[in-house]
């Protein structure tokens, strides 16, 4: 179905000399037929009505999951492994406020809001980085309303971790609507005892109801580091009703404990950004975000991933939304959305409890919300902080396939009795509230067998790479057949940034390395 066009596009060929115009880059010209779309929602919309209760139509979606859109945050290691090794504090933080920058320009062209995941959705992936090393990520959709996204990153070679809750709470503002991005990041140098807290700016998505749909980020987000006294304020800017710019930033470095201003910022977001010193005047580039190509995150295969993990979960949605095809993306996000809501009834009244995630301590860091379930001894060296960050849910091929033939080869122990360096605790089976139905699905040819009756099996349990998770790889009924439709087995590639091609699409890889063409409409 085609459902509108964006008004040309220059797709990721961007130069610094475009960055101080009005570009149409985040804009998307709705059409007639997407008009129509619109107007089936317009009842549902009062000012301050929140969002995330209201159907919105599939051809504003991008095609990936919110936990899958936080790692634009870890998406340039070039500016993020070093951070560690700098020894001068304040250099460091400078540094640190490059990388929290250099990710807001990764985005798909038009206006596009990720898929909401559903409770108990988990993303995995990792990063192979030219030094060898890798990085590792983990999210959960810890809560649905409200919304939290929690993840965890971590670089074990390089001394980086990474806690985080995103907390997304969607508003309709008359012809626009706003995300506001509340929750925090800490990142922290595990060499250092040094914390970096983050928030976000917000996000707005103007013109929805008429008129040009534009893309921008606003307000102001923080980053601070206690143990240092060091704070960045930095303001998105949104573009007046006279003057102004779109995707303008400015702000400052200071030091909280003094109350000096010692940095000055300004610049565009999704182009040139400079830093200058107050103490010598003296003005020079700090990161160039139109030449910059980011690096995403790498997934398993779809055939082993678990029925909740996010890629395998929206498959067919999202080959839907990549061909335009609204009917298509509408029924199977909607599919997923009401097995969502008869879980809810099926609960209850009983509490859900995140998988992989717990409650942050007190302290600080409360404010996390939830934070991964799992000890990783920073001072242990890096191969044993890799083991432990495996244990807590498969991140790499076949670490399943590997984890049973470890323990098949150990005849003299018991199975049940079997541990491996990856194998993380069950919990109590009464914790275990969401069934999707995979306990009745028939077991894939490669795993063994196994029935409801001798052992239920609830996507709520942990995702335990040990042979119990073998059996709960199978297909569930109602959503394994839809989400691994057409789908076709691919080793992970790297992504790279996305490049328009001869039809005018704008053209990238997914993490899966298939290739995918954003088609809004046609001319």
């Amino acid at each position: 179905m085609v459902l509108g066009h964006r008004k040309n596009s220059l797709g990721s060929a961007r130069s610094s000399t475009d960055q101080v115009s009005e570009t149409d880059e985040d804009e998307t010209v709705v059409s007639s037929e997407q008009g129509n779309v619109i107007s089936h929602i317009i009842a549902q919309l009062r000012p301050g009505a929140d969002l995330s209760r209201i159907t919105l139509p599939t051809f504003i979606l991008e095609p990936r999951s919110m936990l899958e859109r936080i790692t634009n945050f870890m998406a340039h290691p070039d500016q993020l492994l070093h951070l560690p090794t700098i020894d001068d504090p304040l250099q460091r933080f400078v540094a640190v406020t490059k990388f929290y920058l250099s990710g807001w320009h990764i985005k798909p062209p038009g206006v596009k809001k990720p898929l909401n995941p559903i409770l108990g959705e988990v993303f995995t992936g990792w990063w192979d980085y030219p030094d060898g090393t890798r990085g590792y990520y983990i999210s959960e959709q810890t809560c649905h309303h409200p919304p939290k996204s929690s993840y965890f990153f971590m670089a074990p070679e390089h001394h980086i971790r990474i806690d985080g809750t995103l907390k997304p709470r969607s508003k309709f503002l008359g012809n626009s609507a706003g995300s506001f991005m509340e929750g925090i990041a800490v990142m922290r140098f595990t060499d250092r005892n040094e914390r970096y807290f983050i928030t976000q700016p917000n996000m707005y998505a103007r013109g929805i109801l008429f008129g040009k749909m534009k893309y921008e980020l606003g307000d102001h987000a923080v980053v601070r580091c206690p143990e240092t006294g060091l704070e960045a304020d930095v303001e998105f800017k949104v573009k007046g009703w006279v003057g102004g710019t779109y995707n303008a930033i400015g702000g400052s470095i200071k030091d909280s404990r003094t109350g000096k201003a010692l940095f000055e910022l300004s610049g565009f977001w999704h182009g040139e950004m400079f830093i200058k010193d107050l103490s010598t005047g003296k003005k020079q580039l700090l990161f160039d975000a139109s030449s910059a190509k980011p690096s995403f995150p790498k997934s398993r295969p779809l055939e082993e991933q678990d029925p909740r993990e996010s890629q395998r979960l929206w498959d067919a949605t999202n080959k839907a939304i990549k061909k335009s095809d609204h009917r298509g993306a509408t029924d199977t996000k909607t599919a997923i959305e009401e097995q969502q809501r008869a879980e809810a009834t099926e609960r209850g009244e009983t509490e859900w409890k995140p998988k992989l995630f717990a409650a942050a301590p007190a302290g600080d860091e409360e404010k996390l919300d939830w934070v991964i379930d799992a000890k990783v001894d920073p001072s242990l060296p890096a191969e044993q902080q890799v083991q432990q960050i495996l244990a807590i849910t498969p991140i790499l091929p076949q670490q399943l396939t590997q984890m049973l033939q470890q323990g098949s080869s150990s005849e003299k122990a018991p199975t049940n009795n079997t541990t491996s360096q990856y194998t993380r605790p069950q919990t109590d089976g009464a914790n275990n509230l969401i069934d999707f139905g995979q306990s009745e699905a028939t077991a894939s040819h490669s795993h063994p067998q196994q029935t409801a009756k001798s052992q239920p099996q609830h996507l709520q349990q942990p995702m335990i790479p040990t042979q119990q998770l073998a059996q709960q790889q199978a297909p569930t009924k109602e959503l394994a057949d839809m989400s691994l439709s057409d789908t076709k087995s691919s080793s992970s590639t790297q992504n790279q940034v996305g490049s328009m091609n001869r039809a005018g699409q704008i053209v990238r890889q997914d993490s899966l390395g298939n290739e995918e063409a954003f088609v809004d409409a046609e001319s």
